[in-house]
């Protein structure tokens, strides 16, 4: 792989591409119809946050959103938070996500390590929806009750979502690789009535029965009246072996099969632009996660808006992104439906047996658009894998990548190893906002370590502490106007005040994200992570992520951790922490080597205090590094406060860590 600088142009887009583009057409739409011209790109976004209320109800017709009553405002205010988007109108999610299907053609396909791969086609997944949606109303779930759900990312997780939408009950859910403290403490705070849940999975070649874990949920749920129980580790698993091990009297079980025999139309409740959808959470790294709202209409005209403008995605085209049913993401690849694409799941290790699992699956399911985590995109430049020789991979037009920073290297792997000609879409938004501040643009050239654009109707900007916004240097992200797809309240959040200090303390009236960002003079944006997180030594920012992309360009280094242990009134100690390849020991002179390259690419300010090795570097359940609270311990917080083993992808790795507090503490 050849070295490349930040901002080298990596991707230009052919005359045919941009032709063929989705934002082209959309273009040529509104100078037809609106009489409204633009030069380019950045023209067409600075409209679209000038103009908000023109832009959505531009998106609003151009893709003929399905309403059963109009929309008699588009947007009340311009304030936030609890804005009004498209007051009056009537629709529901599920019908969008069905309006395209297509007959005997799949809408789903489906592999795993427990299960072999299968398609589910567009009839088959209306005929699942409908049954399991009558069964849900036989057992007495109303619009605005809530169902959970402790399933992966397989396709009964798909039909019991659009079940839920369809009769406008409110939907929430968790992977069962997540321990039950942290499933608890999601759901115990929306009471749901009805989970659906899996026995068990495999993952790594290992299985994991849930059968304990889903009593141990329930118990501490008692608003649930029913589990639906989906055989997925034990085909020959009975309700009755559940339910006697259940505390009686206590929920009823039943079989995925005898939701399945639900009879009734499908049919869609006719519900708000803003009713809830679904209730998503933070990461919960530490404290009691967020449980975030988001709405019927809001999630349908940013889903279709950033599929089709951003990702360039079409009917027709087979979707992949490898995700579990915790992140948002998960949420996304559902809500490619609305576009009519093919969704491609995938359950399992994405490294198992190797990392070439993904790109196999995407060459046998010829699958168009391809996402997956940047510490994935990592891992495979990391171990050497070749996309190119696990398949014909040639279909694949856009590699899209979020939950990290992308790394300028990890900008070049893709471009050398998948497609010397593909949209490499790294976006950045996320659970919070339900879509991507920035990110892709078919139509724009492609720069390492550099998102193409804020995307359309986001107004996004980099502010100083003044509040006041800055070009070509880092600063906070903020959103200074509303959008559609903004959380419609935390649940039971009273008189929004939890929802106010997450996003508009710092700068009223403007949603501050939490990212360090940078908007490059040609319009691109560069994510420096999380602005809680940075690294300030002697009055001077840096996020980490920069670090981190020096540190892991050393051959040596797998991974690394950086945190700044700033004490009131003592001077920084900012400690390094790295993980090495096999076969490799931390000497002086590796050390020396690893201080030297921050000191030589990034500054001298920032070379930290020591450099030790560990064995893992803490990660989410999502892939993100736990900077804040290793950060914490080792400020001398006990565990327990900073960090809840449940959200954890790898909660073994903390031992390292607290060993590593009690001996700088003694």
């Amino acid at each position: 792989m050849t070295t490349t600088p930040e901002g080298a142009l990596l991707w230009q887009p052919s005359a045919r591409r941009i032709e063929n583009a989705q934002l082209t057409a959309y273009m040529a739409w509104l100078e037809k119809t609106r009489g409204l011209k633009f030069a380019d790109y950045a023209a067409l976004w600075q409209w679209s946050v000038d103009e908000v209320e023109a832009f959505w109800a531009s998106i609003w017709d151009y893709y003929a959103i399905t309403a059963s009553t109009p929309y008699t405002t588009v947007l009340e205010a311009r304030t936030m938070p609890r804005t009004k988007w498209f007051t009056g109108s009537k629709l529901n999610y599920a019908e969008h996500a069905l309006r395209h299907a297509d007959g005997a053609k799949p809408a789903i396909i489906f592999q795993s390590e427990l299960k072999p791969r299968t398609e589910v086609s567009w009839d088959e997944l209306k005929r699942q929806v409908a049954a399991v949606a009558s069964t849900l109303k036989q057992l007495g779930v109303k619009p605005g009750d809530r169902v959970v759900a402790y399933m992966p990312n397989i396709p009964q997780t798909v039909v019991a979502l659009l079940a839920v939408a369809s009769i406008g009950a409110i939907w929430s859910s968790a992977s069962p690789d997540m321990g039950q403290v942290s499933v608890i403490d999601r759901f115990r705070q929306i009471e749901p009535k009805v989970i659906f849940a899996v026995d068990g999975y495999r993952y790594g070649g290992k299985d994991f029965d849930r059968r304990g874990i889903v009593k141990e949920i329930v118990s501490q749920l008692p608003g649930v009246e029913t589990i639906v129980l989906v055989p997925y580790l034990d085909e020959g698993i009975s309700a009755v072996q559940l339910q006697t091990a259940l505390p009686q009297p206590g929920p009823s079980v039943i079989l995925w099969s005898g939701a399945l025999k639900g009879a009734g139309a499908l049919t869609f409740e006719q519900v708000p632009f803003d009713h809830p959808l679904w209730v998503v959470y933070s990461s919960g790294t530490t404290g009691m996660p967020k449980p975030i709202v988001h709405g019927h209409g809001g999630t349908v005209i940013e889903a279709i808006k950033g599929n089709s403008l951003h990702l360039d995605m079409v009917q027709g085209d087979r979707f992949f992104w490898y995700s579990s049913t915790n992140w948002i993401i998960w949420n996304m690849l559902v809500n490619s439906l609305h576009t009519g694409c093919t969704i491609v799941q995938y359950d399992g290790n994405p490294g198992y047996p190797d990392m070439s699992t993904l790109w196999k699956l995407a060459a046998d399911t010829k699958t168009d658009v391809f996402g997956a985590s940047a510490a994935y995109i990592a891992q495979c430049l990391k171990s050497g894998v070749k996309p190119r020789e696990c398949g014909d991979i040639s279909r694949i037009r856009t590699v899209a990548s979020s939950g990290s920073p992308l790394p300028v290297e990890g900008y070049q792997w893709v471009y050398d190893n998948v497609n010397s000609d593909l949209l490499l879409a790294s976006i950045s938004g996320g659970t919070d906002p339900g879509a991507a501040f920035v990110g892709a643009c078919p139509i724009l050239p492609q720069y390492a370590g550099e998102m193409q654009c804020r995307c359309l109707g986001s107004a996004v900007y980099a502010f100083d502490e003044a509040g006041q916004p800055l070009t070509d240097a880092v600063g906070e992200l903020v959103c200074t106007l509303p959008m559609p797809s903004f959380p419609l309240y935390f649940w039971n959040d009273k008189d929004d005040q939890r929802y106010r200090e997450s996003y508009f303390e710092m700068y009223p009236g403007v949603w501050r994200h939490g990212d360090w960002l940078k908007i490059t003079p040609r319009g691109g944006a560069i994510i420096y992570g999380r602005s809680d997180s940075t690294i300030n030594r002697y009055g001077i920012r840096m996020g980490s992520a920069e670090i981190y992309r020096v540190v892991e360009a050393v051959p040596e280094v797998q991974d690394s951790l950086v945190v700044d242990l700033e004490y009131l009134g003592r001077e920084s100690y900012m400690p390094c922490f790295v993980v090495l390849k096999p076969g490799f020991t931390l000497d002086d002179a590796l050390k020396e080597r690893i201080k030297g390259r921050i000191r030589t690419d990034l500054s001298a300010r920032h070379v930290p205090n020591d450099v030790f090795v560990t064995p893992e570097v803490p990660r989410t359940l999502n892939g993100k590094k736990l900077e804040v609270p290793i950060k914490r311990l080792l400020l001398g917080e006990p565990l327990e406060k900073v960090v809840n083993r449940d959200s954890m992808s790898n909660p073994g790795s903390l031992a390292w860590f607290v060993d590593f507090a009690a001996k700088r503490a003694a």
